[in-house]
């Protein structure tokens, strides 16, 4: 939408805040038909009753269409084109996480695990109360979808892959457990991100990790060089087993918290801030040059601490055989955060889960969203840079294998 285009719509987006209770659900109203209008446009290569040469067909005016959201049903005008061509994905885009959190709160509901403010809630949400029939069938139709996308073949090469779990509360034989959701992204050869898995264990372990990571080697995923994860003891087992030509980088915003534990309360702020400086250096030279003046500088004041940063830091530091506009992106499991907020901020509103099941579609169709919107989005890294940097690489190591 043109600077100019919002400009003209400022005036009645002010009246909306104006004596309206309702202003919220209709300032979404109004965002999402301005979105349905512009698709039209996009398609038809033409704005309405515009003449151009670039035109691909004509509006049919349009039918109503409903979309339920967390603020309530809001009514829209869907446009139309002669040849019946035109198809808008902003229902099943926007709805897809929408219906997976209706349908854990209605399952909350139905089994009669929730609280009246968690059945008052899902009437607002969804307007109505559900039977088990009507949430089985929703759940069946999204799951299917979900499913197709947690099984697809991975065609692509994906030399970056990225590692993390959370835990989400669910109800099992009528006790509340913990779950770990383990997630990969990937980064293809073309720079751009996908999520590759999100999958449910019991826990996180050495056999859970090595399984997960199988299950993406049988789905096709190949050509992986360099692995970002935390310090967890079965995720680098898995990832040495399975993953034998990688090479592994722990995720330094981990190391620096785990860097806490060897500190005392009081300790000097400067110390880790001083600490963090050494994964902004420019190669591993000037990392290891920092690194040596910041030991001499603490050792005394902070002996444990230094210790084990000595005897650690290596496993941060692997970054540094990247590509330096590669840095920032893949030293720390931060291309997660995304993902892991959206999903927080979801499941807080469940807070329990009634079962596995529901837990996994929520996060999944979270995971689909994020996946298909950094599909379509630039490029993340520019990967040529690798490729670049991997025959220079290759033509000092034959330099020094002359010399």
């Amino acid at each position: 939408m043109t600077r100019e285009k919002i400009a003209s719509k400022l005036p009645e987006v002010k009246e909306l805040f104006n004596g309206n209770e309702d202003f919220l659900k209709d300032l979404v109203k109004k965002a999402v038909q301005d979105i349905l209008e512009s698709e039209m446009s996009n398609f038809l290569g033409a704005e309405n009753y515009e003449r151009t040469g670039e035109r691909r067909g004509y509006r049919a005016g349009y039918y109503r269409r409903s979309l339920r959201t967390r603020i309530g049903s809001i009514e829209l005008r869907v446009p139309q084109d002669r040849d019946g061509q035109f198809k808008t994905e902003i229902f099943d885009r926007y709805q897809r996480s929408e219906k997976a959190l209706m349908c854990a709160m209605m399952s909350m509901y139905i089994e009669g695990v929730s609280t009246r403010k968690v059945s008052r809630v899902t009437e607002e949400l969804c307007g109505t109360s559900f039977s088990a029939a009507t949430v089985s069938s929703l759940s069946k139709k999204l799951d299917e979808s979900l499913k197709n996308f947690a099984s697809r073949h991975l065609e692509e090469a994906y030399p970056y892959l990225i590692l993390d779990a959370r835990y989400e509360r669910v109800r099992l034989n009528g006790t509340v457990q913990m779950q770990a959701v383990l997630i990969a992204l990937g980064i293809d050869w073309d720079g751009r991100r996908e999520v590759l898995a999100v999958e449910l264990a019991n826990r996180e372990s050495t056999h859970s990790w090595h399984e997960f990571i199988v299950r993406l080697k049988e789905r096709g995923l190949h050509g992986v060089e360099f692995v970002v994860s935390d310090d967890h003891c079965g995720i680098r087992k898995a990832v040495s087993e399975v993953l034998t030509e990688a090479a592994w980088q722990r995720c330094y915003v981990h190391f620096l918290r785990n860097a806490l534990n060897y500190l005392p309360r009081k300790a000097d702020p400067d110390c880790l801030t001083e600490l963090r400086w050494i994964y902004d250096r420019h190669n591993i030279g000037e990392a290891h040059r920092d690194l040596a003046t910041w030991l001499r500088k603490w050792q005394d004041q902070y002996p444990k601490l230094c210790i084990w940063v000595e005897e650690n830091i290596e496993e941060t530091l692997s970054f540094y055989r990247l590509p330096k506009a590669h840095h920032k992106h893949l030293k720390s499991t931060n291309m997660l955060e995304r993902l892991n907020e959206e999903v927080k901020r979801r499941t807080l509103i469940v807070r329990i889960f009634p079962n596995e099941e529901s837990c996994l579609r929520l996060v999944r169709a979270l995971a689909v969203e994020i996946h298909e919107e950094w599909m379509e989005a630039t490029r993340y890294l520019n990967m040529d840079e690798l490729k670049e940097h991997k025959k220079e690489l290759n033509m000092q190591e034959k330099k020094s294998d002359v010399a």
